[in-house]
């Protein structure tokens, strides 16, 4: 039974006030299988764990791919001048081909390197993200 409150003005009792239920954010029910990946990945399961695994063996991937280009682009130089001497005496403006190489052109080229690396593992990371999110079908 609802206690009658005393109503001070007019000396009879006030029945009290209904309780309302505010909600302030709806609630959306996730996917399933997005939380099941999310949990497994939290608790380091064995699902969660190949999924990372897998994940820094792409990273790994990515940076031995780009290692050896950089090897082969900067480390070749010195070999590209002993096959070819000729080539090792030539002058562009004044200064010899291999210094210009290595000292002028070999820091745009690992800028380049390491924004190709950037944004390949920013991908990566993004495809990571899409399987652990992606609903399942």
């Amino acid at each position: 039974m609802a206690e009658q409150l005393p109503d001070v003005g007019t000396g009879g009792t006030v029945p009290p006030p209904r309780r309302a239920r505010i909600v302030l954010a709806e609630i959306t029910r996730r996917d399933s299988r997005t939380e099941r990946t999310r949990a497994e990945l939290a608790q380091q399961t064995q699902v969660g764990e190949a999924l990372v695994r897998g994940l820094v063996r792409a990273q790994l991937a990515l940076a031995v791919r780009l290692s050896l280009v950089v090897a082969i682009g900067l480390g070749g130089l010195p070999w590209l001048f002993a096959i070819a001497p000729s080539l090792g005496r030539t002058t562009v403006a004044g200064v010899n081909l291999p210094w210009l190489l290595l000292g002028v052109v070999s820091f745009p080229f690992l800028i380049a390197v390491g924004w190709a690396y950037v944004r390949l593992a920013e991908r990566n990371e993004q495809d990571f993200t899409d399987l652990v999110q992606r609903p399942e079908r």
